[in-house]
């Protein structure tokens, strides 16, 4: 399918229950009606609700597949779209089906065996191949639009727009463009025209935005071919249309947080989180939905610059465990509709049973998952748990960190750089992966690395390592000697996540938490000696980390020595097919610890 698909703009979507062609019966144009019949008519009111979900990564089934059981966490969430599908049937026979609209915010297609399988086990793209399950369970839910998120990059544009192909709602992304001509490689908007009871439709934009930083993490897939500018200049560019084009209500739906940060330092001149940012300088925007940054915001208002008007912000929790609902109250005033007042909520998915229609519409392809990732691999020699991951040197990160370094040893063999030493960094991906002694099955070995990231190798000197490191050990709250220590509030300063602390297998090093970050790694040496600044090793890092992901320092400009396009994931189970066993002896060992003035912590 051609990247410039120009033939939609100026389009008027219009499909679904409740929704109208424009000139419909019924409707009177405004520049008919006179002052007088305005007046004669009094106030004409109408209520309208947008439900909203965002990030849900391949969520249908309230099932972890990694752990091969009903999802729960420690606040009792539920996730995915059997359950959203419950929640949007209850909002609609309350406000009336024409009523309401649903959209997304994006990364859909990514997060869940269930999505990785019809990605890359038995892809859409293939001849005669399925439908995608979340293009199944969304149709049949009925949504409107969904934004683009970053994640929906991650299997490569023919994914992407098979998958597009086989949703009944368009994907939107306004500042997508075509690296070539510069012009929306995808939909930028979708306008429906809702009916009231007054036969005076409105008109509701809805306009996607997705994330500049897809230029970054999906390098590989997008380079030479799309290009992603900033948020606020493309809102700027096309709220304005959509006002002039007749829009009522303008909604945004923004794969970009609220917070105003960014993970990829300088890489870019755009914002990562940008959403508070669009709201706060393109006017003509009634509300945003929220997307990427993984947190619950059920209502956040932020004031306009120009106008003064408060714009309504809200931010659903991840993979399916919160709805948001905006309400919209309209007054018809100057011959055309007005928006009154915006508030927003969030409902809880816990709340409610799955949809029985979605489950039955998707249980065979979530058996096949089921049977798929419960396949025995092979075994290991002891248990390895990710729980102490995040402060404690484990096993479990020296497995990833073990297979990375021998497959980037093997990719460099007699090359110019094979007798330089290979290190390796690593994060804690999920503090519940854990990988049982005896049997090893996919789903166990797939729960150590959740995300699609692919493997490379950076050339790297020990000057750069050190403040690399030290980079990294910012995730720790500044902790004085003698104090009380609680992990579960160690980690995590700053609001670093835990996929942006690394470890560096190779090297052995303390990490002094009572010391001021940027002056934390102690003892850093290599094969028992000092580390010698001008040294230079090889480092394997994932491609989001090396292309800038987390802002680390120097890693996104080293010199690339060697990429594969393979999943470290698929990587990790292959080699353990390969081997057919895990000695966890050969390769665990506590190369770095945490200490107070010298102290270990632990």
């Amino acid at each position: 399918m051609p990247l410039n698909r120009r033939n939609f703009l100026g389009r008027t979507a219009v499909t679904g229950a409740g929704v109208a062609l424009a000139g419909a019966a019924g409707a009177v144009p405004a520049e008919a009606r006179t002052a007088d019949q305005e007046r004669g008519r009094g106030k004409k009111r109408y209520s309208l609700t947008v439900m909203g979900t965002t990030d849900l990564h391949g969520n249908v089934f309230n099932w972890d597949y990694f752990t091969d059981a009903e999802f729960d966490d420690k606040a009792h969430n539920d996730v995915g779209l059997a359950k959203i599908s419950t929640l949007v049937g209850q909002v609609r026979a309350e406000k009336g089906r024409r009523n309401t609209l649903l959209i997304d915010a994006g990364d859909t297609i990514q997060g869940t065996q269930l999505s990785y399988y019809y990605a890359r086990v038995d892809p859409i793209t293939g001849p005669g191949g399925p439908v995608h399950p979340m293009a199944q369970a969304m149709n049949a839910i009925g949504y409107d639009a969904a934004a683009l998120g970053n994640h929906e990059f991650n299997y490569g544009i023919p994914t992407l727009r098979k998958f597009e192909e086989q949703c009944d709602f368009p994907l939107l992304g306004a500042n997508a463009l075509d690296a070539k001509t510069m012009r929306p490689a995808f939909r930028p908007y979708v306008m429906k025209r809702v009916c009231t009871p007054h036969g005076r439709d409105v008109r509701v934009a809805v306009l996607g935005l997705t994330n500049p930083g897809i230029a970054i993490w999906d390098k590989a897939n997008v380079q030479g071919k799309m290009v992603f500018p900033g948020l606020e200049e493309q809102a700027a560019k096309w709220v304005p249309k959509l006002r002039s084009m007749g829009a009522d209500v303008v909604i945004v739906a923004a794969h970009s947080g609220s917070s105003g940060t960014s993970s990829y330092g300088d890489q870019l001149p755009y914002v990562e989180n940008a959403a508070a940012l669009v709201a706060e300088q393109v006017p003509g925007i009634d509300a945003i939905l929220v997307g990427h940054a993984h947190t619950e915001i059920p209502e956040y208002r932020v004031a306009n610059k120009e106008t003064g008007k408060q714009v309504v912000l809200s931010e659903p929790l991840k993979w399916g465990q919160r709805l948001t609902l905006f309400d919209f109250d309209l007054v018809w005033e100057r011959g055309g509709w007005q928006v009154e007042s915006v508030s927003a909520k969030v409902l809880n998915s816990n709340t409610v049973a799955e949809d029985a229609r979605i489950t039955g519409l998707l249980r065979d392809e979530h058996r096949k998952v089921v049977a798929y990732v419960n396949q025995v691999i092979g075994s290991s020699s002891a248990a390895m748990s990710a729980a102490e991951a995040p402060y404690k040197d484990t096993p479990i990160i020296d497995f990833i960190n073990h297979v990375q370094a021998e497959t980037v040893r093997g990719a460099l063999a007699g090359s110019a750089y094979a007798s330089l030493p290979v290190l390796s960094q690593a994060s804690c991906f999920s503090r519940t992966a854990a990988v049982p002694a005896g049997k090893v099955t996919i789903r166990e070995v797939a729960g150590l690395y959740p995300f699609e990231n692919t493997l490379e190798a950076r050339l790297m000197t020990g000057a750069q390592l050190r403040e690399y490191l030290e980079f990294s050990v910012r995730y720790y709250a500044q902790t004085a000697v003698g104090a009380p220590v609680d992990p579960s509030k160690l980690t995590n300063a700053e609001g670093v996540p835990d996929y942006n602390y690394d470890v560096v297998s190779g090297l052995s090093y303390e990490v002094d938490i009572a010391r001021a970050p940027g002056s934390r790694i102690v003892g850093l040496s290599f094969a028992g000696k000092p580390l010698d600044d001008s040294a230079e090793f090889v480092l394997a890092v994932n491609n989001y980390r090396a292309s800038g992901g987390g802002g680390f320092p120097h890693v996104a400009r080293a010199k690339q020595l060697w990429a594969n396009s393979e999943e470290i994931r698929n990587t990790i189970i292959g080699w353990v097919k390969a081997k057919g066993s895990i000695d966890v002896g050969a390769f665990a060992s506590v190369d770095w610890k945490l200490t107070r003035d010298g102290v270990p912590v632990f």
